[in-house]
């Protein structure tokens, strides 16, 4: 197997090539830092990469690959963690100029999880400041890059570790999603990822700030199948959590076969009538007939969301929690702020208790509304995004002919579920005509994720899609 062929390796398969000594975890890293060190300078996936750290886990993990011995589901695979995440002894810049230099002393939960595991963390990956962006620039540097094509963004705010798993420079990769971060960059990188149910992954729970009403840990890899492991390393609940979720979470990898014959499948292009671009619209459509071909009943669904009521319930409960965490930061370090962020925060501190009260009474309606929507179906379909991939710092002011607002119009199906809690996935069903990744989105019930991943592996399998390489790879 060539190198090339092996950065490409399912993380799965390369699990299994470690417990029968074929691959060691040791040259595999040695492997993927070589790939980083070569390709990452034109795609800025990474913010750290913890290569002295990454070569000692790899030896640890070589040394333990006996025979019988019990080896973690992750035992010496490299997995990149996004750098909103902290982790023990390796640098957490939350994207900002005012942490660059921060090194946390502990790992948060779902990293000590990944780490018993067994992996071996590579590095950070790259996120706008505080994850607030839905593309991936910061102070710190150029910014994140699309694998597809370096003049066009991978999304954000986990545009890291999209781009990252897209250009091989990792297997796996740790994400977050708090209105989107995970689903975006998966679509616009041609990658697999999920945001699971609210509550399936612990996460730090602290105050004043920090509560993350809306955000989730989720995977990002090049499989359905890595992404149930890896889910499975993540999920469960942590009493340091209050709001994870007690009962153990399901074998996720055991729904991998079961197919869609039979599942109810409510399929809406455009949410009630968000401009779309007319590719994204072609693409999503033709995949959607998949799961027809496949045995679901599928639908067109009606889903009632007010979108401009809904974003305003959305940015008053996101940007609340910030003002929250990160107000004492504005009032004293504001001047290192990106000035997209600091604006925000400027208006979010002077909001009215009320604003917050009637976002989280219209928040319950929402929720209300989508249960209801919910009993007719077992799955709901929509496009991730309603454009394919733009150039770095040229959010889309017109799509399929219609001015929209450049900061919100290109996605609009992702924060509806963010706030519903629900979980969801973008898997990569097609390309423009630029040869660029379009993502469908998959949303299930609460707190069924097996559905998500059942019906995204038999997806994959009917049309797959992890042979289809990018350009910087």
């Amino acid at each position: 197997m060539t190198d090339q062929e092996l950065a490409f390796t399912p993380a799965w398969r390369l699990r299994e090539l470690i417990a029968s000594r074929k691959v060691s975890p040791v040259e595999l890293t040695e492997l993927f830092l070589a790939r980083i060190q070569q390709l990452d300078p034109g795609l800025n996936a990474y913010l750290t990469v913890a290569a002295e750290q990454a070569l000692a886990s790899a030896r640890r993990a070589e040394a333990e690959v006996k025979p019988g011995a019990n080896l973690g589901p992750l035992h010496g695979i490299p997995v990149a963690i996004k750098d909103l995440t902290s982790t023990g002894g390796i640098r957490t810049t939350r994207g900002s100029l005012i942490y660059k230099d921060f090194v946390p002393d502990v790992d948060e939960p779902v990293v000590a999880r990944i780490r018993s595991a067994g992996a071996v963390i590579l590095g950070k990956t790259n996120t706008p400041e505080f994850g607030f962006s839905a593309t991936t620039e910061n102070l710190l540097g150029d910014a994140c890059r699309n694998p597809w094509n370096p003049e066009r963004t991978p999304g954000g705010s986990s545009g890291g570790a999209g781009a990252a798993v897209a250009a091989g420079l990792a297997p796996t990769a740790q994400g977050s999603d708090g209105g989107g971060s995970i689903r975006i960059p998966c679509s616009m990188c041609g990658v697999y990822g999920i945001k699971p149910t609210f509550g399936r992954v612990a996460r730090p729970y602290q105050g004043p700030g920090a509560w993350g009403p809306l955000a989730q840990n989720g995977p990002i890899t090049r499989t359905v199948l890595d992404a149930a492991i890896l889910l499975q390393v993540m999920a469960g609940h942590d009493p340091l959590d209050p709001t994870s979720i007690k009962e153990d979470p399901p074998d996720f990898s055991a729904v991998m076969n079961a197919g869609v014959r039979g599942l109810r499948v409510g399929w809406n292009p455009d949410l009630g009538g968000v401009p779309v671009d007319p590719e994204v619209r072609r693409v999503t459509a033709k995949a959607v007939q998949a799961f027809e071909e496949l045995g679901a009943h599928v639908v067109e669904a009606e889903i009632p969301i007010d979108h401009l009521r809904l974003r305003d319930v959305f940015m008053t409960i996101f940007l609340s929690d910030y003002a929250a965490s990160f107000g004492e930061l504005l009032r004293t370090r504001g001047n290192e702020m990106s000035p997209f962020l600091r604006e925000m925060l400027l208006d979010a501190v002077m909001w009215p208790a009320s604003k917050l009260a009637l976002a989280l009474h219209e928040l319950e309606w929402h929720r209300a509304r989508m249960n209801t929507v919910m009993e007719q179906y077992d799955l709901l379909l929509t496009p991730t995004l309603a454009t394919p991939p733009f150039p770095v710092g040229q959010r889309p002011s017109v799509i399929d002919g219609q001015d929209v607002d450049p900061v919100w119009a290109f996605t609009p199906f992702c924060f509806p579920f963010n706030l519903t809690g629900q979980p969801a996935a973008s898997l990569p069903c097609g390309f423009s005509s630029e040869g660029l990744p379009i993502g469908l989105h998959l949303i299930g019930r609460l707190g069924d994720e097996a559905t998500v991943l059942r019906a995204s592996a038999a997806f994959e399998q009917a049309r797959p899609w992890a042979q289809r390489r990018p350009v910087v790879s």
